[in-house]
């Protein structure tokens, strides 16, 4: 098992030094699952809400997410991202969609956090949204897919 890295010799957290890091490509992505009902699926694909675009505002919220995951999760380095694409699976049995975020840089450290709250972040953002004509919308699932670039080498999931 992998020592921790985030705590300093007396035990207190600290931000991780990457200084000697080497500078690779490094890509993550991620999913997670907001379960639905009918009809707010309805209204979502009719684009009945009053809020407006559902999907496109959890896309940019997604977008905005990943930029800013630094300021959220405290041990986070800021990263130079390159990319983010936010995508969307709706799916009617079961009644829920699917959201899939890829992002990229290159730079010292992962995005793995970056596309972990890209996928929080419009996940929150589609219930925000709806939760006019639903309250009892369930956010599940939100898991690390893939991730590559760095000394730690390669991860998949095994699905």
């Amino acid at each position: 098992m992998q020592e921790l890295t985030h705590f300093n010799e007396q035990g207190r957290a600290r931000m991780v030094d990457v200084t000697e890091k080497s500078v690779t490509c490094r890509r993550a992505a991620a999913v997670g699952e907001i379960h639905i009902s009918p009809e707010t699926m309805a209204c979502i694909k009719n684009g009945t809400l009053k809020k407006g675009d559902v999907l496109a505002v959890a896309q940019v919220a997604g977008i905005q997410a990943a930029k800013h995951t630094w300021e959220l999760i405290p041990m986070c380095h800021p990263l130079p991202l390159t990319g983010i694409d936010i995508t969307f699976h709706l799916s009617d049995e079961p009644c829920m969609v699917e959201i899939s975020a890829a992002v990229t840089c290159t730079g010292v450290t992962g995005v793995e956090m970056e596309a972990l709250t890209a996928v929080s972040a419009a996940a929150l953002t589609i219930y925000d949204m709806c939760k006019a004509v639903q309250r009892d919308m369930e956010i599940t699932s939100i898991r690390l897919l893939e991730k590559s670039g760095g000394k730690s080498g390669d991860y998949r999931t095994e699905e």
